[in-house]
């Protein structure tokens, strides 16, 4: 066989060698798809399986990393003012990486171009797009470069970046289609995710407004209730701080009613204008007013509570009939967590209508009692006048003149000393009845209404409402001179409290035995110092020993202090 037949001979074994490699190449081509489609839908049911946004987030960048083999990746979600990074999530970069590169990026330069043009967009070489700015310093060299857009409802959420691929390859258009398709899915998963974080966060508002029902229904003061609406709207939006102010009759300025979260110590007795305010802007315009740092936004400059540094904020009125605002909740968060959007606000709206209408509930109750209360003295001095009197009158006539028929003289002499103590009696009764029909000038000058007056006075100072107890006959049986003396040691008890306790709870229990009054102030502060100023005291100790009685101080064993102050009432 010569030469020419034996290469012809070897043609066709040749194109089938070449046919063979052309077949496995597409049967490793179809089984590489098939993996990545395998892996796309895991990645697709991963994201999916996850209700919390956060780690929603999470699985998508992790997802996406995988899927087309990128060493780094990256999901920055677009802020509210639509032009900026509000949120920045990375893998491939170590905790220690990431602090000495610093801050997480803004959306500037190449990430800030999917921002404003929000298309797929592939690089072989980042570094010579136009819109590259460069890497910070300790940042690691990137090369090659993929970016997708994530939409929510048609809604740009954020977008995807991704950075040198494995192996140095560059990013090809399946890799685009992959990550575009994870994008959807992503989508979908975010607006899941948002849906059942909101539907949430409505429940917890419904619970806490009937929390709210229950409590003006069981009878709480509106201290109480103002501390309830207050600490349950922080614990909803996550705030650090959350206070509730009035206006004051000046109309100029508003004082602080309760105080939690931050430093309460410093906002004790906080008195802010309405001009350079948030809360003040809030009560001025009637509706939410919102800043993205309390710190710092220059509109607000005569806010007080800026040396806290804290960082966005919101407030809201609480009552907004007729013009007329009952109070306004500030609501500020740390600085860098998120800003209060709309999706926030409407909820927290409807709740302040309804904590609104508790105040108002709780306040028009207050005044129904006390008419209730003024009523029911009528009656008593009604009854004690036609009734009691009259009968007491009556049985002291029958035996003044049946003294007259009595020959013993010790008992005629017991009759007379018993009509002597019933004109006594009638004298006491009379006068029992001109207080109770004092009204309004009795309520307001009783040693119980003078000792809540102080209580309600000293919220502003403490930041929290007192506890108040109150028993015994103390209108009645406390002179005014010894009425006097507590109403003032009372105020210095609370003054000292606020001051020097630091406390968290302070209770105070007034009492009228009959013989004497007591007047007890306790607190869970850190005590009186070994070598703390006295001169307070020392004051409290001299209107003691002026009306015969004591002072005593005590340590409870679970801290904090008691004091006791005691005088008698006289024969």
């Amino acid at each position: 066989m010569g030469g020419d037949e034996v290469a012809r001979s070897r043609i066709p074994q040749l194109r089938l060698d070449e046919l063979l490699e052309e077949l496995q190449a597409r049967i490793d081509a179809a089984r590489g798809t098939r993996d990545r489609v395998h892996s796309l839908l895991e990645a697709v049911l991963s994201v999916g399986r996850e209700l919390d946004l956060t780690q929603v987030l999470r699985r998508i960048v992790e997802a996406a990393a995988v899927l087309v083999d990128a060493r780094y990746a990256a999901l920055g979600v677009i802020g509210p003012d639509g032009e900026s990074l509000s949120e920045f999530l990375t893998v491939g970069l170590s905790q220690e990486e990431i602090a000495a590169i610093g801050p997480y990026p803004t959306g500037k330069g190449l990430l800030g171009e999917l921002i404003s043009h929000p298309e797929a967009l592939r690089l072989e070489e980042l570094s010579h797009h136009r819109a590259s700015f460069g890497f910070p310093a300790n940042h690691p060299p990137m090369r090659t470069f993929l970016g997708v857009p994530v939409r929510v409802r048609e809604e740009v959420f954020g977008n995807l970046y991704l950075t040198d691929k494995r192996g140095g390859e560059e990013f090809d258009a399946d890799d685009e289609s992959v990550i575009s398709t994870l994008a959807v899915a992503a989508g979908v998963a975010i607006d899941n995710a948002r849906l059942y974080e909101e539907a949430q966060r409505q429940q917890s508002w419904l619970s806490a407004s009937a929390e709210i029902t229950r409590s003006l229904l069981s009878g709480s003061s509106r201290s109480q209730v103002v501390e309830l609406i207050a600490q349950r709207a922080r614990e909803i939006t996550g705030a650090e701080l959350g206070d509730i102010v009035v206006p004051e009759a000046d109309g100029r300025t508003l004082r602080l009613e309760l105080a939690l979260g931050g430093d309460t110590r410093k906002r004790a007795g906080l008195v802010v204008p309405r001009e350079g305010t948030l809360s003040g802007a809030a009560c001025t315009q009637g509706r939410p007013v919102t800043t993205a740092d309390l710190a710092t936004d220059p509109a607000l400059t005569g806010d007080p509570r800026r040396a806290e540094w804290l960082g966005p904020a919101v407030a809201v009125p609480l009552g907004r009939s007729a013009g007329h605002i009952d109070a306004v909740l500030l609501l500020a968060r740390r600085p860098g967590e998120a800003l209060f959007t709309e999706r926030e606000i409407g909820p927290l709206l409807g709740f302040a209508d309804q904590a609104a209408l508790g105040l108002e509930l709780a306040d028009r109750r207050r005044d129904a009692e006390q008419l209730a209360m003024l009523e029911d003295r009528d009656r008593i001095a009604r009854d004690l006048h036609d009734l009691a009197i009259q009968r007491l009158f009556a049985t002291g006539m029958t035996l003044q003149s049946a003294a007259r028929f009595i020959e013993h003289p010790g008992a005629s002499d017991r009759v007379l000393r018993a009509v002597g103590d019933l004109d006594e009696t009638i004298k006491i009764i009379r006068s029992t009845i001109f207080g109770l029909r004092a009204r309004d000038e009795a309520a307001s000058s009783g040693l119980r209404a003078r000792a809540v007056k102080v209580v309600e006075e000293a919220q502003a100072a403490l930041g929290f409402a007192p506890r108040l107890s109150m028993e015994g006959l103390l209108d009645t049986d406390v002179p005014g001179v010894v009425a006097n003396h507590v109403v003032a040691v009372l105020g210095e008890a609370l003054s000292n409290a606020a001051r020097h306790a630091q406390a968290g709870r302070v209770e105070v229990v007034l009492q009228a035995t009959g013989t004497q009054v007591l007047l007890t102030v306790q607190d869970d502060g850190v005590g009186i110092p070994v070598q703390g100023r006295r001169s307070g005291l020392r004051n409290l100790a001299e209107r003691a020993e002026v009306l015969g009685g004591v002072l005593e101080l005590a340590s409870p064993p679970d801290g904090g202090t008691r004091l006791l102050w005691s005088a008698p009432l006289g024969d």
